[in-house]
């Protein structure tokens, strides 16, 4: 069994499969729901021996706005707490932020083909997943929760 069977099937088996997408930049591009209501997407880089998980946050505008109203200080400090946070999750992580406010963030963790069992996989997922929790729950945090209709959205083209 190939490496995209492979995931396909563990997808499959923890039914978190939604679709495979096409990405010229891909051997394989799968969009995935872990857990429930949560976007991500499981790559496989075009000509690399490695899967690749992401997950992209949109930023509220109710926290935008939240946050345009705080103070630098307190925009700078929370800026460091994201990154500290993440940090210990052992994530890779990209920050889109314009003039001190978290616009968007994208979690991505690495698994090697070597190390890829469906136990390092379903690991490396949720660790992925709660890094991105970790970055929700400081917004809310410091900015204050927003009704859930209205919370962070899911961003799932990043690599489109």
């Amino acid at each position: 069994m190939d490496i995209e069977e492979k995931i396909r099937t563990w997808l499959i088996d923890e039914e978190a499969l939604l679709e495979k997408k096409f990405d010229e930049n891909a051997d394989f591009h799968y969009i995935i729901e872990f857990p429930k209501e949560n976007i991500m997407d499981v790559v496989k880089p075009r000509g690399k021996n490695c899967v690749i998980i992401a997950c992209a946050t949109q930023v509220a505008q109710e926290h935008l706005n939240l946050m345009k109203s705080s103070t630098p200080e307190n925009r700078r400090d929370f800026i460091f707490d994201v990154q500290f946070g993440l940090n210990s999750y052992l994530v890779d992580f990209d920050l889109n932020i314009d003039k001190d406010l978290l616009q968007q963030f994208v979690v991505t963790n690495t698994i090697f083909e070597d190390g890829l069992t469906k136990n390092e996989f379903m690991k490396t997922i949720n660790r992925t997943f709660k890094a991105k929790l970790h970055c929700i729950f400081l917004i809310n945090k410091r900015f204050g929760g927003i009704s859930p209709k209205s919370n962070v959205s899911n961003e799932n083209d990043m690599f489109i």
